[in-house]
Parts: structure tokens; C-alpha cells; sequence
């Protein structure tokens, strides 16, 4: 039962100007209960009581959004709350089993198991059958468990014995067992914009009759909360614990008190990945300054420069290609100096690369025409080699005809054997590789026009309709 907890929302002090929801059950709070609280962080004390108290999230809690619903139809439904830390993940999930008067039991996915998922249906059972009531499973952390721990929930969810609610900071399409995501509709709670951190920081500073901030410290904090709604509450209580007397705090006074900012960055989830993105646009974009912004982001959040630069060396093939092919030399070079100097004097390395990256002729050519030809290898039939291509080291192989009829392309007049054949026995020459007009790219793709004219085969560009399916 170590993982597992009857729901205590309903001890903890109300927040200013907030009362009980209605139709909630009176709050019986003992000495014990009182006193713990009074010691509880300040975010805590200070969570919701009612829907209405909610701050932000308003996509889904406004009227007629689809939490607020579920609030006001009067049946609970299973749900996947997906979203950065201290958005209101658990804060939702005790309203809505208060809301119902229902059991609320909470699991969490870091110290429970199987005998904690047992325990809860126990439990589900017993006030079931005592007095009829609804049971809301809380999960927090819900990615942490495994394939045969989801899968548990299932019988019961399908039942109707407990409405599951579980929380996440990972995708759920990654994360959650497609069996219990078809049960459960996914929420997204955003992180908190400044209108909503600001709202929460005046509630704190109310509740704790606490210092004020000048505007720049202010707007300080709550960069440095980054979202996080519990953060900035915390922050703030234990700031005007080591400012105590102070009736204003400035800028410089809060960056002596917080010390290292320490910004939120998944380093294996979405975020991690839609910044790589975002690097990876900016770059493909001829963006020099949006590139070198989202570089910082990453190196910031502690992202391995390794995994940067084997990500740069991509955008050089990838993006760049022949229409300047220093661009690759450039990355492997970054790689090698980075490995050298390490961290932090190799990172300008890094950046050095990526402002080249940036502003480099860009072309996708190559990375097309290989896509196209292995499209076309995946659909066609395996073709065998001609005869004149065959390799033919033996004598027995000269014998069986291999290599007979091959033009050595050094002694011919250009350089190339004018109408040889170079693709299979009946196989229409292909034109994959269709060169951009930009930067080295110009004076290969004259190159190409004029290979192509002496090889005689009239191939000409084609659509490779299923070039993107090999990617």
C-alpha cells in the first residue's frame, strides 16, 4: 500500500476567495491533518478546490470544452492526461473524484506494481458494495508501468468497477498499451502561459501576505518557472522565506536567491524531438539565427552535443547535398573538434557549424533520387547483372561469357562509352538523380545533361510516385 493513498484533497486549506464544490462532501479535518497541512509547500495548499479555481487549461475546461462536460454530465469518463509537469495532471483528477463523491485512490506507476492495482480493486469492490459509490484509480506516471501492469486496469475499466485516470508527461501513442488507450480519451494540458503564471502568483503572494516583485523580477520568475505552475509557487514561498522583511523584491535579489536556472527539457520525449525538429528546419530553412537559437535550447536543456552533431552531419547530406558539398566536410569536422575540445569550448564548434549549415545553397537532390531508387528496387523484380558488367576474375568465368563486350570507359574519346548500357537487360534507364539549380549543383546539373546526351538512352526526368515510401 506504500504506492497507494486515499485522496487528502479534502483537508488541505482552501485558497483565497475558493469554497467547496458543490454537492461535495463536508471536509473533516482532524488535528493531525491540520497540522500537516500547515506544513504542506505552498502549491499544495493552495490547489484547487472546484473546477472554477482552475487556473489556465481553459481548451479544455472552458464552457462547453470537453472536461467541463465531463464535470457537468455526472459521469466520470477514463482519461490519459498528457502534459509537462505542474499543469494540474492530479489537481484534475481529485476534482473530478470530489466532484462525483467519489473514492479516489491514487497509484504511482515509480513505486507500485501488480499487488497495488490488486489493492485497488479490492477497495473499488468493497465500497461498491458498502454503499454504492463510484472509485477513480488515479495513476500518476502512468508510462512507468509495463505492458502486463496496463493491461491489468483493462477488465475492470471495461466493467465499470473504476473510472482510470492517468497521467503522463510521455506521448501516450509511445507509452500507453493501445488496448487501454482505446478506453481512455487523451487530454493535452498545456504548459502555463504568463497570463495564468501571474494569476497564480498573485494567489501565492496573498495567501503567504508576502514581498511583491518589481516588473523585471516578476517577469523573471516566471521565465524561470518555465510553465510549471507548481514551480513558481514553490519558488515564490521559498523566496519570501530568505527575503523575509522585504516588502519588494527586485531582479537582482531574485537571480542572488535562485541561483542555476535549471530549465524543464525532456531529454527522450516530445520535446527533446520537436526541438531536433526545430533545429533541423531552421537549418533546412536558410534560417542562421533560428538555427543557432534552438542549437542554445538543446545545449541548455543537456542535450549530448554528440546527438547534435551526428544530427548535422544528416542536414549535410540530407539538405545540402552536392549544391556545396564542404557542408559534410564542415560536420565531420565539427564532430572531430568537438571530441577534442568536449564541453564547453567545443559547443562553438557546434555553432560555427550550424550558421554554415544554415546559410549554405541548399539541395535535396540526392537524398530524392536515392529515396526514388529505392522505391523502385522494393517494387521490381530482382534483374540480373548484364553480361558485359559481370565481373569476371577466372578463366572459367570469361568462358561462360562474364565481362564480354565491356567498354573500358578510359579509352573512349570523352571519357565515357557513348550508348553503353549500364542498367539491366530490360530496364528503361532511369533519371533518379534530377540536380537543383543552386550553388555547385548549376555546374553538376550541366555535367549530368551533357553524360546523359552522350550515354544515348533518351532517359528523361520521371515521377517516382513511391520514392517517399522508402524513407
Amino acid at each position: 500500500m506504500a504506492a497507494m493513498q486515499e485522496s487528502l484533497s479534502l483537508d488541505l486549506p482552501e485558497p483565497p476567495g475558493s469554497g467547496p464544490h458543490p454537492g461535495a462532501p463536508e471536509a473533516h479535518v482532524s488535528p493531525a491533518q491540520a497540522r500537516a497541512a500547515s506544513h504542506a509547500p505552498l502549491a499544495e495548499r493552495l490547489r484547487p478546490r472546484s473546477i472554477d479555481d482552475v487556473v489556465g487549461q481553459g481548451h479544455l475546461l472552458d464552457a462547453g470544452q470537453p472536461v467541463r462536460t465531463a464535470f457537468e454530465s455526472g459521469q466520470p469518463h477514463s482519461m490519459i492526461l498528457w502534459g509537462p509537469p505542474g499543469v494540474g495532471k492530479t489537481t484534475l483528477a481529485r476534482l473530478m473524484a470530489n466532484a462525483f463523491d467519489a473514492q479516489f485512490l491514487a497509484i504511482s506507476a515509480v513505486l507500485g506494481g501488480v499487488k497495488d492495482i490488486r489493492e485497488a480493486v479490492e477497495q473499488a469492490l468493497a465500497v461498491q458494495r458498502s454503499s454504492g459509490r463510484r472509485t477513480i484509480v488515479f495513476v500518476d506516471e502512468v508510462h512507468r508501468f509495463n505492458k502486463a501492469q496496463q493491461d491489468a486496469f483493462l477488465p475492470h475499466v471495461e466493467s465499470g468497477l473504476f473510472t482510470f485516470i492517468g497521467a503522463t508527461t510521455e506521448n501516450p501513442s509511445f507509452e500507453v498499451n493501445a488496448a487501454l488507450l482505446s478506453r481512455a480519451t487523451v487530454h493535452v494540458l498545456r504548459a502555463m502561459d504568463d497570463a495564468a503564471m501571474t494569476a497564480l502568483l498573485l494567489r501565492g503572494q496573498e495567501a503567504l501576505q508576502g514581498p511583491s516583485l518589481t516588473p523585471a523580477a516578476q517577469t523573471r520568475l516566471i521565465a524561470y518557472a518555465d510553465g510549471d505552475a507548481r514551480r513558481v509557487l514553490n519558488t515564490y514561498e521559498t523566496l519570501a522565506g530568505m527575503l523575509k522583511g522585504r516588502e519588494l523584491i527586485d531582479e537582482a535579489a531574485l537571480e542572488k536567491s535562485l541561483g542555476e536556472q535549471l530549465r524543464r527539457y525532456d531529454k527522450g520525449g516530445d520535446q527533446f524531438y520537436d526541438t531536433i525538429s526545430a533545429l533541423h528546419k531552421s537549418v533546412r530553412g536558410s534560417d542562421p539565427d533560428a538555427a543557432l537559437y534552438w542549437l542554445v535550447r538543446m545545449l541548455d536543456g543537456g542535450v549530448d552535443a554528440r546527438y547534435i552533431v551526428r544530427r548535422l552531419v544528416r542536414m549535410a547530406s540530407e539538405d545540402i547535398g552536392l549544391a556545396d558539398p564542404r557542408a559534410l566536410r564542415m560536420a565531420l569536422d565539427a564532430a572531430e573538434t568537438y571530441e577534442r575540445l568536449g564541453s564547453p569550448e567545443g559547443e562553438l564548434t557546434l555553432a560555427q557549424c550550424v550558421v554554415y549549415l544554415a546559410i549554405a545553397p541548399k539541395s535535396n537532390a540526392v537524398y530524392t533520387a536515392y529515396k526514388a531508387a529505392r522505391a523502385w528496387v522494393k517494387q521490381d523484380t530482382t534483374r540480373p547483372v548484364p553480361m558485359h558488367l559481370r565481373n569476371a576474375p577466372t578463366k572459367l568465368m570469361k568462358s561462360l561469357g562474364h565481362g564480354d563486350g565491356y567498354r573500358y570507359a578510359h579509352d573512349e574519346p570523352e571519357g565515357v562509352a557513348a550508348d553503353e548500357h549500364y542498367f539491366p537487360d530490360g530496364m528503361a534507364p532511369q533519371a533518379f538523380y534530377q540536380p537543383v539549380p543552386r550553388g555547385l549543383e548549376i555546374k553538376i546539373g550541366e555535367r549530368v545533361k551533357q553524360l546523359r546526351e552522350l550515354l544515348g538512352d533518351g532517359r528523361a526526368p520521371q515521377h517516382h510516385p513511391n520514392a517517399d515510401d522508402a524513407s
